[in-house]
This record gives C-alpha cells, sequence and structure tokens, in this order.
C-alpha cells in the first residue's frame, strides 16, 4: 500500500484530504508541524509527500527544501494560498514536483498524487542497499547478489528503514511506525514476529548481514 506523508495543520481541512483518499489504497499520515514531519521522515518511508506552505512553526518549503539537500526524491507536492507566479516558481526551483492553489479540487488532488506515484521508480529513492542487501520497494523484495526473496508490506517497511539507517541504531517504536504506521494500534510481539521472519529471510538469500538488538536501544543491520 502507498503511504504519503501530508503536513497541514489545518483540522478539517486534513480530515477532507484524508477522506478523499480512502478507498483508492493510499494511507495518509497527517502532521500539524514541519518539526514532526521531519521527525518521522527520518525514521519512516512513505511513497509521496503533500505539504502546505503556512504552517505554525514555518513555510512547508524549506521542509521540502531539506529533504532535497540530503537527496531525498521523494515526490512533493505543495498546497499554497499563494496564488501568485513567483510563489509557484520558488516552489518549482526549490524541489517540489507539483503544486495546487487554495481553494482546489480534492478529486484533482488525488488525482495530481497519484500521477506523481506513477513515476519510474528509478526517480525516487526505493532501492537502498546496505551490509550487501538490497531493498526494491516497487518489487516488495530483498536481494543479495542473484538471490531474490519477496517482502510483506510491513517486512518492507522495516527493512527499507533499516537500510536507510546504514547501520545506526533505530528506536523500536520508529520501527513499529514504519512498519504499521503512526495511527494502527501494534500488538506487543508484532515486531519481534516480523524481525524473526526478516532473520531467517536474509539467512535464506545467502545474506551474512544481522539485524542486531541492541537492548534498551533499538535494532541494527550490521555486515557480519
Amino acid at each position: 500500500m502507498n503511504r504519503i506523508a501530508l503536513v497541514e495543520d489545518h483540522e478539517r481541512m486534513a480530515a477532507l484530504i484524508c477522506k478523499a483518499f480512502e478507498g483508492t489504497g493510499i494511507e495518509v499520515e497527517v502532521f500539524d508541524r514541519i518539526s514532526r514531519a521531519r521527525a518521522a521522515l527520518e525514521q519512516l518511508s512513505y511513497s509521496a509527500l503533500v505539504v502546505d506552505r503556512g504552517l505554525p512553526d514555518g513555510d512547508g518549503l524549506e521542509l521540502v527544501r531539506q529533504l532535497r539537500a540530503v537527496g531525498r526524491v521523494m515526490p512533493c507536492l505543495m498546497l499554497t494560498a499563494r496564488d501568485a507566479l513567483h510563489d509557484r516558481v520558488e516552489g518549482l526551483d526549490v524541489g517540489a514536483d507539483d503544486y495546487l492553489v487554495k481553494p482546489f479540487s480534492m478529486e484533482e488532488l488525488v488525482a495530481r498524487v497519484r500521477a506523481l506515484l506513477r513515476r519510474p521508480a528509478v526517480l525516487q529513492d526505493l532501492a537502498p542497499e546496505h551490509a550487501g542487501l538490497r531493498v526494491v520497494a516497487s518489487e516488495s523484495s530483498m536481494r543479495c547478489g542473484g538471490e531474490s526473496i519477496s517482502l510483506a508490506p510491513a517486512e518492507l517497511q522495516i527493512m527499507l528503514t533499516l537500510v536507510k539507517a546504514q547501520g545506526r541504531t533505530v528506536r523500536r517504536t520508529a520501527l513499529e511506525h514504519a512498519g504499521w504506521g503512526l495511527s494502527e494500534p501494534v500488538t506487543p510481539n508484532a515486531l519481534d514476529v516480523a524481525l524473526h521472519r526478516l532473520r531467517k529471510k536474509i539467512a535464506a538469500i545467502g545474506s551474512t548481514a544481522e539485524i542486531t538488538n541492541l537492548r534498551g536501544h533499538g535494532y541494527a543491520l550490521v555486515a557480519s
């Protein structure tokens, strides 16, 4: 399932956007501050970002600027009440892929986001590699050398998070959020079960990489 991050502080607008995406196979997670969205984006993987420019802690365009500065190529659509040409040009120059001026049609928003999601995977940062493992999100698979194995949706998001961390420790809660989202309740042992399956799959494709548990800190994917 595709999952997008929506940065919008207007509760009614956010609710309307979430409702518009219901039934499309696209899950929406809402953040009302740039700081909260940035923290989630550092740990979780999203298919696209929809961000308002006018937010309580700044201009949403700055978030896009920061993502592009560190090489994140996730598609970004800006929502703005500013319809001046220079404002639209500024957004595109910073790295936004598209924009909508308020007020807008929810049907058009959904159509534009779906168009962004159809872009070739080569333009998106969806196949990270670490410790000899390559996670291919477009195929929901994990590769080692010439071997490949499929991943369930939660397993895919967990592995993407671990691989993108490049050996750094990832908190347990961050992995739970990656696998099941911020709004879904997670049973106490769901992550342990997923990690057990992932360790078996890593071994099954001939990799010696390990998912290590730093008790009290979190998990890391390391080369053996």
